[in-house]
């Protein structure tokens, strides 16, 4: 299909006709293409659907001369230029030159002839993405959506758009979304209200010297708000030093925390400074808090108190201005109870709590999430994008998430890897999201009444099991072992079953 085609085709399938929200200073795109067909459909396809105002021009000379007549040329604008051009400079020269003029932009290139090459070349030259014709249109429309957010500070408006995740929500009508710049903080995405608390908590703070205690599940993104409140504070310049109680033997985290001195122990045979000399002056993050041994405890309660360690060995205190930030996924008040956990040392962390909530209470920010993991683990050419079908991306939604964020992009990453180039659909999902989706196991609640004369178990609960494997045989078109993943059964299992029951592979009896 030549680029003509492919654009008429664009045309027709693009129903939604989504407009660009106001962008409050209304950059301007400019399209550098020496095809005249090709470039004045891009065009029309982006004036129609981001109701922007787009200038198309044949040659870098064109586009050269035209800007440099602008009366300001620190303006924003959004460059889309293909890199081969057959007359003046190609469009990575062209990317330089403006750059040596200081114009403020964000640009994006586009190759009829893909290589490695020219995909480091664009990298290098700062370009935000680089496209590999034909592209889908809408990946090219959302492509300049987030670059003028991202690179050129330029922000649509986040309550409008919080207010509309919501409702799509609802209506059970969500798609895969690319996180804005104002979704975005220190590293972590949300657009939810839940998440903006939380980023408004860390703001506040990251001005003080109080102790913080970081609580949630395993793969919510603890350390990454340790990071933020270090990043935000007055001790940003100085080292933020981690350590893991949990993944360190508690007759070595003693040695690791407060130091040693040479021949205190077996191995000691040199001074050696603790992770919290190292911070001095910075901030000590101590993930997993809840698994520190009690001995230590003790000895952490006092370190926090006096602002002084004791190396291991040594009769000699040594003080420290260090903040401590400390984040667990247990709970530590029934710890207390229990008494597991040392009540004093748990007041003493708790000054500012923080609380990060699970990806199932956040499920509005689950579609940025997901287009930021697929943008982050596509090749440059986006070769290998994946898109989500409509029943794919509900499963994703109303899927459980037991291990948060950090299930979800290891999911994604999957997902490029093996079915890169692919539109997503329930098959290619994991079993797991089947066995836990409540859209699916719903279906079973109240879905058979106890006549009064009683019933067969037996043979009801045959007639379901030859049901179920039935249509998992249907919906997989024959294929036994996406069948096998949606009744969560072995292969093996699933045929010697069909065979007992003389089931053929089309489903049938």
């Amino acid at each position: 299909m030549d680029d003509l085609n492919f654009l008429q085709n664009a045309y027709q399938n693009d129903v939604a006709q989504d407009e660009l929200e106001s962008f409050g200073l209304n950059p301007q795109i400019y399209i550098v293409e020496d095809d005249k067909i090709f470039g004045t459909s891009l065009k029309k396809y982006l004036s129609k659907t981001l109701k922007c105002e787009i200038a198309l021009f044949t040659s870098s000379f064109e586009c050269i001369n035209h800007l440099m007549n602008l009366p300001n040329k620190k303006t924003p604008f959004c460059l889309i230029t293909d890199i081969s051009l057959e007359q003046g400079a190609d469009g990575l020269y062209l990317i330089d030159q403006l750059k040596d003029r200081g114009f403020n932009f964000v640009s994006i290139a586009m190759t009829g002839f893909a290589s490695i090459e020219n995909a480091i070349a664009a990298t290098k030259k700062g370009v935000y993405h680089y496209l590999t014709k034909p592209f889908e249109l809408e990946d090219l429309k959302s492509l300049v959506i987030q670059s003028i957010s991202d690179k050129l500070g330029i922000k649509v408006h986040s309550q409008t758009r919080r207010k509309g995740a919501a409702k799509a929500l609802a209506a059970g009508s969500v798609e895969m979304e690319y996180p804005q710049e104002d979704d975005m903080f220190c590293g972590m995405i949300g657009r939810s209200q839940i998440m903006k608390e939380v980023f408004e908590r860390i703001k506040k703070v990251a001005l003080t010297e109080s102790t913080v205690l970081i609580t949630g599940p395993s793969g919510t993104g603890k350390e990454l708000v340790a990071n933020a409140i270090h990043a935000l504070s007055h001790r940003s310049s100085e080292q933020r030093v981690s350590v893991n109680c949990g993944a360190i033997p508690g007759e070595l985290l003693e040695s690791e925390l407060f130091g040693h001195v040479k021949g205190s122990f077996t191995g000691a045979i040199s001074n050696r400074k603790g992770r919290f000399e190292v911070a001095n002056q910075g901030t000590i993050f101590l993930d997993e808090i809840g698994d520190m041994p009690q001995l230590l405890q003790v000895k952490l309660l006092r370190v926090i108190q006096n602002q002084t360690i004791e190396p291991v060995g040594s009769n000699t205190t040594v003080e420290i201005d260090t903040r401590v930030i400390a984040a667990t996924h247990r709970n530590l008040e029934e710890m207390v109870e229990a008494g597991a956990f040392r009540e004093d040392l748990y007041y003493r962390l708790n000054v500012i709590p923080i609380h990060i909530p699970t990806l199932r209470e956040r499920r509005e920010d689950i579609p940025l999430l997901i287009g930021y993991f697929v943008n982050r683990y596509v090749s440059a050419d986006r070769s290998n994008n994946i898109s989500f079908s409509a029943e794919a991306m509900e499963m994703l939604i109303h899927y459980d998430w037991p291990g948060n964020v950090r299930e979800l992009e290891n999911i994604i990453e999957r997902l490029v890897i093996l079915r890169g180039g692919n539109e997503i659909i329930p098959e290619d999902l994991p079993a797991k999201v089947f066995r836990h989706n409540p859209l699916k196991t719903d279906q079973y609640k109240q879905i058979f009444e106890l006549p009064e004369d009683g019933v067969d178990l037996k043979r009801v609960l045959s007639d379901i099991e030859d049901s179920l494997i039935m249509q998992a045989i249907s919906l997989t078109k024959g294929n036994k072992n996406q069948a096998s993943k949606l009744l969560n059964l072995n292969r093996t299992t699933l045929i010697e079953k069909m065979k007992k029951k003389s089931l053929n592979i089309d489903g049938s009896l």
